[in-house]
């Protein structure tokens, strides 16, 4: 502690005191946070046994104890996080909570609608099967037989794009992080690393909290299915023709429209049929009542008395 062994007893004071474990600080009391834009040819980890340069050498020698959050391979370049928050980087690495990875993308080849379409839905491997993503500003150079697209991802598996793209017939030839949710590469050069601006740090940590409590959307648009075209769950509701015939009431009785009569008069329903005068006589037609006169159309000729 400051430079001294420690003895049973000896007290420290969190934030003022420096203290160490074999050499690194293991107690802080303000969270850290910093970006680096991880160059090729460095590692992604606190300590290399094979003496490779890691992340943490970008890093202020005096910032103390932290630790990536999640992992970009040894060619990958780009945004990486940095921290000493457990809970900040189990909420912006755990795959159920999706915070979005977004990451720019150079293949070999001219990838068509079929690839895309299989990275949005998900690409087997062999551990399982992918999350979806999302593929925007696709651009081909037929020149040079390359294309360029950004990616969208809320996980992040060992060498995952890469292994999705080769299998897809499309190696990666660059990739760069530009995006781990709210937080951007920007202008920061290769190989450079900054803390968190207050504003970024407040996002940041707003951002953590909604993917904590649920409140981010699960899906983006793109990869979301629009409205009415997604599997259906039951039998679909019958939807009524513009007359209203094909409607089916509770009862399951067809519910049909009163015809009107050929003599222009309409049918009389609270009044009824008499014997012979079925559903097959016509809507209208019927016999003459008792003690009324029939009418002179031609319908109602025939069968009358003189």
């Amino acid at each position: 502690m400051n430079g001294d062994v420690a003895a049973l007893g000896d007290r420290a004071r969190p934030g003022v005191d420096d203290i160490r474990l074999d050499g690194e600080r293991v107690l802080s009391d303000r969270p850290v946070y910093w970006i680096v834009n991880k160059p090729r040819g460095v590692v992604t980890t606190v300590r290399d046994e094979s003496g490779r340069r890691t992340v943490l050498d970008l890093l202020p020698s005096k910032l103390g104890r932290v630790f990536p959050v999640g992992r970009l391979d040894v060619e990958t370049t780009g945004l990486l996080l940095l921290t000493n928050d457990g809970e900040t980087a189990y909420a912006m690495l755990h795959p159920s909570l999706g915070n979005e990875r977004e990451y720019k993308v150079s293949v070999k080849g001219q990838i068509d609608a079929k690839a895309i379409a299989r990275i949005e839905k998900g690409v087997h491997l062999e551990e399982g099967t992918t999350a979806p993503g999302r593929v925007d500003d696709v651009r081909i150079d037929p020149k040079a037989g390359t294309s360029s697209f950004t990616l969208t991802l809320v996980e992040g598996r060992n060498r995952q794009i890469r292994r999705s793209l080769l299998i897809l017939g499309f190696p990666v030839r660059r990739l760069v992080r530009e995006r781990m949710g709210p937080l951007r590469l920007g202008s920061l050069a290769v190989g450079e690393a900054r803390a968190l601006t207050p504003e970024e740090r407040t996002t940041l940590l707003a951002h953590v909290a909604a993917l904590k409590s649920g409140g981010r959307p699960r899906r983006s648009a793109r990869v979301a299915r629009p409205t009415g075209l997604g599997t259906r769950t039951g039998r679909p509701k019958r939807a009524p023709d513009a007359a209203g015939s094909s409607t089916k009431p509770a009862s399951g009785r067809p519910v049909r429209e009163a015809s009107p009569a050929r003599s222009g008069k309409p049918a009389r329903p609270t009044r009824p049929t008499r014997p012979g005068g079925g559903a097959g006589a016509g809507a209208g037609v019927g016999r003459p009542q008792r003690g009324e006169r029939p009418q002179r159309g031609a319908s109602s000729r025939k069968g009358v008395r003189k």
